[in-house]
């Protein structure tokens, strides 16, 4: 059997040569393909490898007939439709690690010339002015480097800093000061490290949590000396709050390859002597390019071989059988994991999930996965999914345990998710009731009923006559709708927990008037 992959984009001829070395596998290479050109390559092919200009929509997926495989060299997939290419059953795979050097590299190639004024100098001189005084920049030995995101590249990135004899303070979600110890690095909270460092990288990727992480507030926060670089994701600087604090001399300079809305051709920020600037060139180097597509290139090798990929991006194969028993049981797990992720405290360290009832003869593991990709995108986005959960847990040092128990408590069938941090350990229980659908039946030792959909509110607080009609008045001065109400208690006027469905997410301050109320032991607003 012979097999045919089309190059719908750009690159490395060095980094096709699995493909090209493969004698059953013919390359067909046109990149630059307009969308209908595409459309009418598609006969006979078996796998596609994209870049991040070729866009591959649910009817190319569909009309290529014989595709078992796409291939995206970078790390994003926002380009392929997921779920398209999932329900043909086409395998995704991506290169997530191929350009970690080239980003890190750039990162501190950016610091250096953000600390010498490298750029303006060169600007002056073009302009054939020689000035040096103007120019005076700062020295690295013994500055303290903040680092935002502690993921491969962060780490990467660390290392060099501590090569430049800078002192390094690290926060990561995952990151324990055991594991920060290890990484001879100091650990903080993001607070910690903007108070703390002359320079600050992030390193994190763009999610509703680290939208605009770094915003006015935050800004204040940083020392007037202070430098921020961005090589990550635009979004996670407010660049109008960056503009402003740059022009009141609230921080010393910034140096950004990302931006909000590429390309920033005219942006306000480079009117500004403090600030240099490149066009999103952190994975473009000649090595990262080639490695990207060598990792994709294997990966579709093997594919087109009946082999495992090392980097698949969308939903493992399991049996039709298999898919069809588990299918009604994987909102309810997903959720699960975004409900308690949610509520606890800490670094999270290992997860338990524990199946009891019907589905303890069954194959469990892709709800497993389901579950953890819910618990981890809390803090690493919609690039974590069913296959690569396990792989981000593995990287972070979470422990993660299946269990079977008899033990169902009654239900038909029950899903338990319990985290431990190195903070504490909570725990959620689910099921599925027969014409409602996935329910929460337990949160932590309290029995409950909860739909976990739409937007919750979940207190913990002292068992107290007038406590739920106090927080009742909270949310009508606020116009917050109560839709229904769940309370769950283990001891008359000992601890109790109560559960809001509300039709609208609770704003900063109502949170904080519920906070100061002497019952309320803890208070969390989340939309599922």
């Amino acid at each position: 059997m012979s097999f045919r992959v089309l190059i719908c984009d750009p690159l490395s001829e060095e980094g096709l040569a699995p493909l090209f070395e493969a004698e059953d596998i013919e390359v067909i290479n046109t990149p630059g393909m307009n969308y209908e050109e595409l459309l009418e390559k598609l006969a006979d092919v078996d796998g596609l490898i994209v870049r991040s200009q070729t866009r591959i929509s649910r009817e190319i997926v569909e009309k290529a007939d014989n595709l078992k495989v796409i291939g995206r060299a970078g790390v994003g997939v926002d380009n392929i439709d997921l779920d398209a290419a999932t329900e043909h059953g086409v395998i995704v795979v991506n290169a997530p690690d191929g350009n970690t050097i080239s980003a890190a590299e750039h990162s501190m190639a950016m610091l250096m010339a953000l600390a010498r004024n490298i750029p303006q100098a060169y600007s002056l001189l073009k302009n054939d002015k020689w000035e040096r005084k103007s120019m005076v920049g700062v020295e690295l030995k013994d500055k303290t480097l903040g680092v935002i995101g502690m993921g491969r590249i962060g780490r990467e990135v660390a290392l060099r800093a501590k090569g430049q004899r800078m002192k390094v303070i690290g926060y990561d979600p995952f990151l324990t000061e055991e594991k920060a110890q290890k990484l001879g690095i100091d650990f903080g909270t993001v607070e910690d490290v903007l108070k703390a460092a002359d320079f600050i990288t992030v390193h994190t990727p763009l999610i509703e949590e680290t939208r605009h992480l770094i915003d006015r507030e935050a800004l204040e926060i940083m020392k007037p000396t202070a430098r921020i670089i961005n090589c990550a994701r635009g979004g996670i600087i407010d660049e109008d709050a960056l503009y402003e604090a740059l022009k009141e001399g609230q921080i010393a300079g910034a140096a950004l390859d990302v931006f909000e809305n590429e390309p920033a051709i005219g942006h306000k920020l480079f009117e500004l002597d403090q600030v240099i600037a490149t066009p999103h060139l952190g994975a473009s180097t000649i090595e990262a390019q080639e490695n990207v597509a060598i990792d994709v290139s294997k990966d579709i090798v093997d594919i087109l071989h009946d082999k495992n990929a090392r980097n698949p991006v969308n939903i493992a194969s399991f049996s039709p059988e298999v898919m069809e028993e588990l299918s009604p049981y994987f909102s309810l797990t997903e959720k699960l994991g975004q409900f308690i992720s949610r509520l606890t405290r800490g670094v999270l360290e290992k997860i338990n999930i524990y199946y009891a009832g019907e589905l303890v003869d069954n194959e469990v593991s892709p709800l497993t996965r389901n579950t953890v990709k819910g618990i981890l995108r809390l803090h690493l986005g919609a690039r974590i999914n069913e296959v690569n959960a396990f792989m981000a847990a593995s990287d972070r040092s979470i422990i993660i345990e299946e269990h079977k128990t008899t033990h169902s408590r009654g239900f038909t069938n029950l899903i338990t998710v319990e985290i431990q941090t190195n903070e504490e350990t909570r725990s959620v229980s689910g099921t599925l009731l027969n014409g409602l659908g996935p329910r929460i039946v337990k949160l932590d030792q309290y029995s409950v009923d909860v739909q976990p959909s739409g937007n919750l509110v979940v207190i913990r607080h002292h068992d107290k006559p007038g406590a739920i009609g106090k927080v009742g008045n909270l949310l009508a001065e606020d116009n917050v709708n109560i839709a229904t109400m769940q309370v769950g208690r283990t001891d008359l006027g000992g601890h109790a927990v109560m559960v809001l469905s509300v039709d609208k997410q609770l704003d900063e301050p109502c949170m904080e008037k519920i906070n100061q109320m002497e019952e309320i032991r803890q208070v969390h607003s989340l939309k599922l």
